[in-house]
């Protein structure tokens, strides 16, 4: 983070910000560093949402964190006493209205929730297809509403940034789903930003390649895994968890009071190559 980007006195929401949340998880090549999904397919887990939480808190802004998982809000609120905590799955629409409701106004907003539950095409399940348009779509959609409400009634200015993937606009083998979620999220965000933009609301993607979370090191240290991937990453190398978080400040910082509707890549060159 630059020494120079200030929050102070802004109240933020971030989600998914347990360590990332179990319920932000970026699968394999396909936006930060997870590997595929298991039996059940159970998400795994990121450290994005939490390390922008704590960056955001130490810049001055008034942080509440949301995850769906009670242990890494504990976790968090320990780390940083100042940071308050919100426990609530994005899936339970009523729940969310009341929470985020009642929690704000909020006048940044970093959607960082999301799950990546890998499957060949011909496999894709119902509940995987239903359960990744929950979290990865319809979730943002519901929290930028309320909170973009409140800015509104608020009459104040504010920035959205929400968390996509190279995955929106690169086909990737055993990511049907996943790819759709955040294709669809990218023209979300532009609708978003065109019909925030009189209200004075920015609203951006930042769209990272593989990022070396704790998870992200685990699942591409097998160098025959990680080679072909990084064959296609003119810059040879992954994202590192401050590379995607130093992009999240950025949009949300009066440093781009004049950009919207775009989407920031952080993959090394990933979608030139």
């Amino acid at each position: 983070m630059e020494p120079y980007l200030s929050f102070r006195g802004r109240r933020a929401l971030v989600t998914g910000a347990g360590k990332g949340g179990r319920a932000a998880d970026r699968a394999g090549g396909s936006g930060a560093g997870r590997g595929r999904a298991g039996p059940g397919l159970t998400p795994l887990s990121t450290g994005i949402g939490r390390a922008v939480a704590v960056a955001l808190s130490k810049a001055g802004a008034q942080v509440t964190a949301l995850s769906r998982t009670a242990a890494d809000l504990e976790s968090l609120a320990r780390e940083c006493p100042e940071i308050k905590v919100l426990c609530l799955d994005l899936a339970d629409w009523d729940a969310t209205e009341a929470a985020v409701s009642a929690a704000g106004p909020f006048e940044l907003l970093v959607n960082n929730a999301g799950v990546a539950m890998l499957q060949p095409f011909l496999e894709v399940t119902r509940d995987a297809l239903q359960r990744s348009f929950d979290v990865n779509l319809h979730a943002v959609l519901h929290v930028s509403q309320i909170v973009a409400r409140q800015m509104i009634a608020q009459g104040v200015p504010g920035a959205i940034v929400n968390i996509s993937s190279q995955a929106s606009q690169r086909a990737i083998r055993d990511h049907a789903v996943y790819c759709s979620t955040k294709s669809a999220l990218d023209m979300l965000s532009q609708v978003m930003a065109m019909e925030l933009g009189p209200h004075k609301i920015r609203v951006n993607t930042v769209n990272p390649t593989v990022v070396m979370t704790a998870m992200g090191r685990a699942n591409w240290n097998d160098p025959k895994k990680s080679a072909a991937m990084l064959s296609r990453i003119p810059l040879g190398k992954f994202a590192e968890v401050d590379d995607v978080v130093n992009s999240i400040l950025f949009l949300l910082s009066d440093k781009s009071a004049m950009t919207t509707g775009t989407s920031l890549m952080v993959d090394g060159g990933f979608l030139v190559s």
